[in-house]
């Protein structure tokens, strides 16, 4: 008798939150392998292969970021009233458009327009994931995330891998993106194979949009939580676009990024126990271990591989922190039907945040060692300014 009450308050499992984490785990793996092994080249195919400036490289990256992550905020609420099924369905189709594009073009206007196809895909892609992911039970959610996270960063390690054996085979840069091209599409298929009633989309015409977007603007405290932490997309994506530029070799940049993943995803684990990435100082600890990775990337100039190993270590910490604790706070402060709302608020932030990061970080490689050093050296500060901005949230 005196167990009972502590049985019955335990959380119910749903029988179905099991199908849509592993599908769910599945296509983030599949994705990924795609995106990685395209992403971890892409830098030195657009310096080398067609001859870019850092600058214009800045452009082109920072539209696909930008516009990506300022789709989110109608987009979050598409997915709230359409559901991630189907809105994920589209999205792998768009990616796998935009991929197949950029491995075949050379102009910078139909780069740009590759760039806007895989942002959009990519607006539509994340919110749909999420969702599903935030609408299984509490018992589930944490260790969903946690595979999910760790699935993206083991196909991180994968796909720069896989990227550079295929440099090697056939047509080069354009096998990647063909390759990267069909995982996105069995990825949509797999979207397709989630049963219709594995998300409930809320109801009602498209105006609810604003409804949705309202919502979230007169949340303070989420509001507070949103512009503390709009670094965080720059902090995760910058060092794939630093490595490169400060000279470092493909090989040394694929290990680098194969180490900084192989932390993150080795990180999971001790984020999903006790539910840990609910708790603030696991947010501040990885800004302020994201800080440290560009202060000691900073005054590097292509040779010393040691330090840039120790910087894939700081930041892989720094992304298997901050990417759970992230996620956990915005399914705290979502009402039900409304992650995908808050979850856009959140993103577009962040990608506009990066995308303007992007174009002033550009702009100072141009100016040689001592720019790219200033530049470093100011993400690194956003970082901790983050950090301090988090305390107490």
């Amino acid at each position: 008798m005196i167990d009972a009450p502590a049985a019955s308050a335990r959380p119910a499992m749903d029988p179905s939150g099991r199908r849509v984490v592993g599908t769910v785990v599945a296509i983030q793996l599949t994705c990924s392998l795609g995106f990685f092994a395209v992403m971890a080249h892409l830098v030195a195919h657009l310096r080398h292969d067609l001859g870019l400036m850092a600058g214009t490289i800045g452009l082109v990256l920072g539209m696909r970021v930008g516009l990506q992550y300022a789709l989110l905020l109608p987009v979050g609420a598409v997915t709230d009233l359409i559901g991630p099924r189907r809105t994920g369905a589209i999205a792998c189709a768009l990616r796998a458009l935009g991929f197949a594009l950029i491995g075949t073009v050379d102009g910078v206007g139909p780069l740009l327009c590759a760039a806007v196809v895989l942002a959009a895909g990519g607006a539509l892609y994340n919110p749909a994931a999420q969702c599903l992911l935030a609408g299984v039970d509490s018992a589930r959610r944490s260790g969903g995330f946690a595979a999910y996270v760790a699935a993206q960063h083991i196909a991180t390690v994968a796909g720069p891998p896989a990227g550079l054996a295929l440099l090697h085979v056939g047509p080069g840069f354009a096998l990647i993106t063909g390759t990267a091209a069909a995982l996105w599409a069995v990825a949509g298929l797999l979207f397709l194979r989630l049963p219709a009633d594995g998300a409930k989309p809320v109801s009602g015409p498209f105006r609810d949009l604003a409804a949705g977007v309202r919502a979230v603007l007169g949340d303070r405290t989420f509001l507070l939580f949103a512009l503390v932490t709009a670094p965080t997309t720059l902090l995760a994506e910058h060092i794939m676009t630093a490595v490169p530029l400060l000279g470092f070799a493909p090989g040394a940049a694929t290990l680098c990024f194969c180490v900084l993943a192989a932390v993150a995803a080795s990180a999971q684990p001790f984020v999903a126990a006790g539910r840990r990435g609910e708790r603030p100082w696991v947010l501040r600890l990885g800004l302020l271990c994201a800080a440290a990775a560009f202060f000691v990337l900073a005054p590097l100039d292509g040779t010393a591989t040691g330090p840039l190993m120790v910087a894939g270590v700081l930041n892989g910490v720094a992304n298997g922190l901050i990417q759970p604790a992230v996620f956990q706070r915005t399914v705290r402060h979502a009402p039900p039907g409304r992650f995908g709302s808050y979850y856009g608020v959140l993103q577009c932030g962040a990608g506009l945040f990066a995308f303007a990061g992007d174009l002033l970080v550009g702009r100072l490689f141009d100016l040689g060692p001592a720019g790219a050093t200033w530049a470093l050296l100011g993400v690194g500060g956003f970082a901790l300014a983050a950090a301090i901005g988090a305390r107490g949230r």
